[in-house]
């Protein structure tokens, strides 16, 4: 065997160790503690608590790293955000009716309602200022 390929064999598995490594460490991120200003929707009551102000509705999961990083994003929004725009979560393991209903096909995805109709997505990792920014867009 030639020392390139060698070399090469070397690297990729030091690559596929290290990824797999990571993957693990990250996974076993801790929960953020929830927010008490963050709303949790079901089936029964997502109508109601959107229909009268604006409100952030995180779809997720607790098994997503990327959830978990959202989370205390999502914790700072909620204590920052004035009167009449709530955060809210949804879990879609529990609500898989609400994630179809909204076609929500990856998570950690975003819906930003206004007086109960969705007018914005958003999709994956997000800053706290983007979020406030779209939040501001529509009052």
């Amino acid at each position: 065997m030639s020392t390139s390929l060698i070399v090469i064999s070397v690297i990729v598995t030091l690559i596929v160790a290290y990824i797999i490594f990571s993957y693990k460490k990250m996974k076993n991120i801790p929960d953020a503690p929830k927010s008490d200003k963050i709303k949790d929707l079901t089936d029964k009551n997502f109508q109601h608590q959107v229909k009268n102000n604006i409100s952030l509705v995180d779809f997720w999961a607790s098994w997503c790293v990327p959830c978990k990083m959202m989370s205390p994003v999502l914790n700072e929004l909620a204590e920052e955000v004035g009167s009449g725009v709530q955060v809210c979560k949804v879990n879609v393991e529990e609500y898989q009716s609400l994630a179809s209903m909204y076609a929500v096909r990856g998570i950690p995805t975003m819906l930003l309602f206004r007086n109960g109709k969705e007018v914005n997505r958003f999709v994956g990792v997000k800053s706290k200022e983007f979020l406030l920014d779209q939040i501001q867009k529509i009052r």
